[in-house]
């Protein structure tokens, strides 16, 4: 099954700034996804793309929720309908007259399956965040403590066990850390304590 796009064009410029509303985002999210790890997954996901927007490149709120909102719709198709994922959010979202930076950043987080490289600072943190929230998170879920006490030594340690997490492309993850130009280390400090306060 291909999900290649065969476009890297997405939107109207003329949207630039369109944000669906938090209210309606969020309608948009429980109404698409149904799997509860799924929706755990994509909301620790979106926090970690507002904390990155607000303590590493000082945005606005408003700069802070369109990549709070392109983490949160990313996986949005991929519940109900797996054969057009990313398409259906992106056409959703082409259709709602959404801001291109938003729709480009979905449509760019996994550029092997959907063709669309990441060339923005929001695309590549989408894209850095994805695989590597989801390993650490089920880390976390074998945990005593979980996220307790959870260090670099740690997730790095799970990192290196291949079956651990299998589904998780270890590959992606060091592609999407030389993209952004950030070292594993420092990411993966980012997201244990920031990743921790999203309530599952």
């Amino acid at each position: 099954m291909s999900l290649h796009l065969g476009r890297t064009i997405f939107g109207d410029p003329v949207n630039k700034g369109n944000l669906l509303s938090r209210e309606e985002a969020n309608a948009l999210f429980h109404q698409w996804v149904l799997n509860p790890k799924l929706r755990i997954h994509m909301q620790q996901v979106a926090h970690l793309m507002k904390c990155w927007a607000a303590e590493k490149e000082l945005l606005d709120e408003d700069g802070q929720w369109k990549w709070e909102m392109a983490g949160l719709l990313h996986d949005a198709d991929w519940d109900q309908w797996p054969e057009l994922h990313c398409s259906k959010i992106i056409e959703e979202l082409e259709q709602r007259k959404i801001d291109p930076d938003i729709i480009h950043a979905i449509a760019s987080h996994g550029h092997l399956h959907f063709g669309v490289e990441p060339v923005n600072a929001m695309d590549k943190m989408l894209y850095a965040f994805d695989e590597l929230s989801g390993l650490i998170h089920a880390y976390s879920l074998m945990r005593p403590g979980g996220y307790d006490g959870m260090d670099l030594k740690g997730v790095k340690k799970r990192l290196k066990e291949k079956s651990f997490a299998a589904n998780v492309s270890r590959e992606d993850i060091m592609d999407a850390c030389t993209r952004a130009d950030i070292p594993l280390d420092e990411l993966i400090n980012f997201i244990i304590p920031r990743q921790a306060l999203v309530i599952v």
